[in-house]
């Protein structure tokens, strides 16, 4: 497999009156075709905090061509709505996590549900509802583990302006109904000089489940559960270079290997965007590759959905000339990783 073999295109453009398209995810529907969700900002501004609702758009040819843009969730926040995480759960229901902001000290995760392969949804629910402050929750995120539970993992921070971006912890939210009722993890993980920010998780072969964390320390970090996401270990730096900025992981089921997306390098700029592998479940990765490394751009927000035997993988496109991030789409077939 070569190079002929990847697919890209720039799936969502920015525009001048819609700058940025970021933070999406993909699921594969019952009848073979691709769900897109993604966070679509539609007011003349980039910032974090701009009008933004979750979009979406349709392929039926494995991510080749996509339909135009619809909404599928509006924006219900003072703020915006945005981080579109797609979850299939066993019992064949689709779920669509996103945030709700309303302020720099009021942001919190919802849930709505499709059983109708999306087209059609439910009213959203709170999931945090009992807690005050601003929550982080990012694309492709959610999970459900082998025994049924789902784990949501997230940022917590009082403010997001007002306290040191060192505030910010993170933790799971878990709900063992498929969704119905959920509970805050009694363990958080934090670090005394730094962000523990944008976490995602992964259940390992053991049953302990990864939790891998964002940090301004220059390196990776993660921390494990033993008990399914109630508490987690003290965090302790990976192998792994990396600024401030998300990473994803996944397991792929051609292999059962793990892959990671990320910027392999100490910053502050997010490029490279690389991925690697890992045969034993996290310790060491190889087979280091990027997959985008033109320094005009900066990339990030990845996520990774594996159809066949390709990888598809998300992730904007900023362009420091315009100030624009554009949605960019790369398929990538799962030997490529390998070569």
């Amino acid at each position: 497999m070569g190079s002929e073999s990847v697919f890209e295109t720039i799936v969502c453009p920015a525009t001048n009156t819609n700058p940025r398209n970021s933070e999406a995810d993909i699921i594969e529907l019952n009848d073979g075709r691709l769900l897109l969700a993604y966070t679509e900002f539609y007011h003349f501004s980039t910032d974090d905090m701009a009008p933004a609702r979750i979009s979406g758009k349709i392929s039926n040819d494995r991510g080749r061509s996509w339909s135009k843009p619809f909404t599928i969730q509006e924006n219900i926040g003072r703020e915006n709505v945005m981080e579109s995480d797609l979850l299939r759960l066993k019992t064949g229901e689709i779920v669509l996590f996103f945030c709700v902001k309303n302020s720099e000290a009021d942001c919190h995760p919802y849930l709505k549900k499709s059983i109708d392969e999306a087209k059609t949804w439910g009213e959203p629910i709170p999931i945090a509802k009992f807690y005050h402050g601003y929550f982080t929750l990012n694309n492709d995120r959610a999970i459900q583990l082998s025994n049924g539970r789902i784990l949501l993992p997230v940022a917590y921070t009082p403010n997001i302006w007002a306290f040191s971006i060192s505030s910010l912890t993170s933790l799971c939210f878990y709900s063992d109904d498929n969704g119905r009722t959920w509970f805050k993890s009694r363990g958080e993980v934090s670090l005394s000089n730094s962000e523990a920010a944008e976490p995602g998780v992964i259940e390992l072969r053991d049953g302990r489940v990864l939790m891998w964390i964002r940090t301004s320390l220059g390196h990776i970090y993660r921390s494990f559960s033993k008990d399914f996401g109630e508490t987690w270990s003290e965090p302790e730096p990976m192998n792994l270079v990396s600024p401030s900025s998300p990473q994803t992981i996944k397991r792929i089921p051609k292999t059962d290997d793990l892959l990671i997306l990320w910027n392999n390098t100490q910053g502050p700029r997010r490029v490279p965007l690389t991925a690697a592998i890992s045969r034993n479940e996290g310790e060491t990765w190889e087979n280091l590759k990027d997959v985008e490394s033109d320094p005009t751009y900066q990339y990030a927000y990845p996520s990774i959905t594996f159809i066949g035997d390709e990888a598809l993988t998300t992730y904007y496109l900023y362009d420091e000339r315009t100030g624009y991030l554009s949605l960019k789409l790369k398929i990538l077939p799962i030997d490529w990783f390998y070569e």
